[in-house]
């Protein structure tokens, strides 16, 4: 029996029930993409999402650094997750790709500027912005952001909001390319959301790194923290993770410290 076949019994065998536009039919929608996408990412242990722009040429700096970062991570055994587009998501997946590694795009499904980029080798797709949101989000070993636009900066405030929450790991490497674009913003952040409206904690500040350097973020991916790293210190061995471990984690209660 087909999908339509089975939702239909289990509403009651209604013959003008409208699968297209009835909340019913779109929920049971939702929950595919999540069962899916958690199936899809649970078989990939050892993962690194990359975030940023869809409209960064091929040409311009940033979509460079983020091939050659992309490539030196595949080397190292490292599965390249990446939004699936063109821009700095296609730059990513290229590095991956051109290196021998694993490239894979979470597509999303929009009528104009989303397209999967040539380099992907495994590909999911979503009709959902939020659903996509949270398989980016999944158990990755560390999350790099690009300069881009709107999604970017949602993407990115979605993270660290996570990460604040105690819904993710504190330690989690968040890695941000880019002094030019990131320092500002966080400046801002420091300067109106830390110290006149004391909104955030001094802590907060803290979830992640900004750098330009290359070697440095690929230290920090290895360390599994964003803390400081002493000079020629081995990073520590990572602890291998079941495939479910992540998703309970994802699950479980705020933290009692947060609203």
């Amino acid at each position: 029996m087909n999908g339509n076949g089975a939702l239909h019994d289990a509403l009651g065998g209604d013959m003008d029930f409208d699968y297209e536009h009835n909340p019913t039919w779109r929920i049971f929608r939702i929950m595919s993409e999540f069962v899916d996408g958690f199936t899809f990412l649970a078989r990939i242990q050892k993962s690194v999402t990359v975030f940023g722009s869809a409209r960064m040429r091929e040409t311009h700096p940033y979509y460079q650094l983020a091939l050659e970062l992309s490539s030196r991570l595949a080397t190292m055994g490292y599965t390249i997750v990446t939004g699936g587009g063109p821009g700095v998501m296609q730059a990513a997946n290229q590095g991956a790709s051109e290196a021998g590694g694993n490239s894979i795009g979470l597509n999303i499904q929009l009528p104009n500027e989303q397209r999967i980029n040539p380099f992907v080798k495994q590909s999911l797709s979503f009709n959902y912005f939020f659903s996509r949101k949270v398989m980016l989000d999944f158990s990755a070993e560390a999350y790099i952001f690009f300069p881009g636009g709107f999604g970017t900066l949602d993407e990115f405030f979605e993270l660290i909001t996570l990460v604040q929450t105690g819904k993710h790991e504190r330690t989690v490497p968040i890695i941000m390319m880019g002094r030019e674009y990131w320092e500002p913003l966080t400046e801002w952040m420091r300067e109106h959301m830390l110290l006149r409206l004391e909104t955030i904690a001094p802590s907060d500040l803290e979830i992640w790194k900004v750098t330009d350097d290359i070697d440095e973020a690929i230290r920090i991916v290895e360390a599994g923290v964003v803390g400081p790293l002493i000079p020629g210190e081995a990073p520590r061995p990572r602890r291998r993770r079941s495939p479910d471990e992540p998703l309970r984690k994802a699950t479980r209660p705020m933290s009692r410290t947060e609203q």
